[in-house]
């Protein structure tokens, strides 16, 4: 089985993205939250006509149209997972892959309100910890599984103990789901380069971007798209211009960086202590998104400080505008995009 490597495929060390940043994160235009019935929206997604999609923690999925000028003309509920929808995608059709963390990776048509289980196990062991989710032209589904040791609920405990479970997953139409990679540190955001020939993986434990190559001399390897990134990544979206956007669900803490660089026994005993006194990684007021190039390279790096929005794990680009979902806070958040092209102000779509 094919174990992810730290060093680019391709023999050149991948960028790191606090050094490649043209001149450092910019201030964040001011962010307005919309939808606020909609409880951790952890993944959001837009499609052609700029209508967004959203998972909330208590298993409803939800549409929603925006203005030009980031207001909601309106939100609606669609459908139930009967679990915890994390990573989503549009299909070109309409309907909408999820992948539920407990329940596994479903497809739902959003008219219907239906919902239809597509893997819940990977040879013969269940999908745990389902994360995010893409698909080609071609119909083949690719997603992650962030661990095979802990749950979402414990989430924390993989992070901390820094187990290397995650597995980035290959589905084909008509078939059953085959591991591409495995050994991940906590594996999640997916999302495909816009010509296919590749996939950007987050490994948020690891801090960096992994790209897996589908297609030429190197195909079936992964090595690293962007490294040392200034925060967690968490998912991924494509944008028309060709860029990954990555939310950075928070700073790099400097406790864990140490803890990860400890022995296993030290690693796991941590999180036994962590979860007797109950403590928490609290979201952090610092949101960060990116913009990657196909490179590897920061095209566009936004920050804000002391965000009363927190824990941004989700950014995609519609139109001239961004919208991001947290998996700890109510609503979506949405802002303008610094710099927008005027031939890209209506809506656009984002995979």
């Amino acid at each position: 089985m094919p174990q992810v490597r730290p060093a680019a495929a391709d023999g050149v060390r991948a960028p790191s993205a606090d050094r490649t940043a043209p001149g450092g994160p910019r201030a964040f235009p001011a962010l307005r939250v919309v939808a606020p019935e909609i409880e951790g929206p952890e993944d959001v997604v837009a499609d052609a006509d700029g209508v967004l999609f959203a998972g909330a923690a208590d298993g409803t999925v939800w549409r929603l149209r925006l203005s030009a000028t980031g207001a909601v003309d309106r939100a609606a509920a669609v459908a139930h997972t009967g679990g915890r929808p994390l990573g989503l995608h549009l299909l070109p059709g309409g309907e909408l892959l999820v992948c539920d963390a407990p329940r596994g990776l479903l497809r739902i048509d959003p008219r219907q309100g239906t919902v239809r289980v597509l893997a819940d196990e990977v040879a013969g062991a269940p999908l745990r910890f389902c994360s995010n989710v893409t698909a080609a032209a071609d119909g083949t589904v690719y997603f992650t599984v962030s661990s095979r040791r802990y749950g979402l609920d414990t989430w924390l405990g993989d992070f901390l103990e820094h187990t290397g479970t995650g597995q980035l997953l290959r589905l084909r139409p008509g078939g059953r789901p085959e591991v591409l990679l495995e050994g991940l540190q906590f594996a999640n955001g997916v999302a495909l380069a816009p010509d296919e020939s590749f996939l950007a993986v987050a490994e948020t434990g690891a801090r960096r971007l992994l790209r897996y190559r589908l297609t030429g001399p190197g195909a079936g390897t992964a090595g690293t798209l962007a490294r040392e990134l200034p925060g967690y990544p968490d998912n991924i979206s494509l944008a028309p211009d060709g860029d990954f956007w990555v939310a950075l669900a928070r700073p790099p803490a400097a406790g864990v960086t140490l803890l990860h660089g400890m022995p296993r026994t030290v690693r796991r005993t941590a999180w036994e202590v962590a979860k007797r006194l109950r403590l928490s990684l609290p979201p952090h007021p610092t949101v960060r998104v990116l913009a990657v190039g196909p490179d590897g390279r920061t095209a566009r790096d936004l920050r804000a400080v002391r965000s009363p929005y927190r824990m941004v794990t989700s950014v995609c680009r519609t139109g001239s505008l961004l919208a991001m979902g947290s998996v700890a806070e109510r609503g979506i958040a949405v802002c303008a995009l610094p710099g927008a092209d005027s031939d890209t102000d209506g809506p656009a779509p984002a995979r």
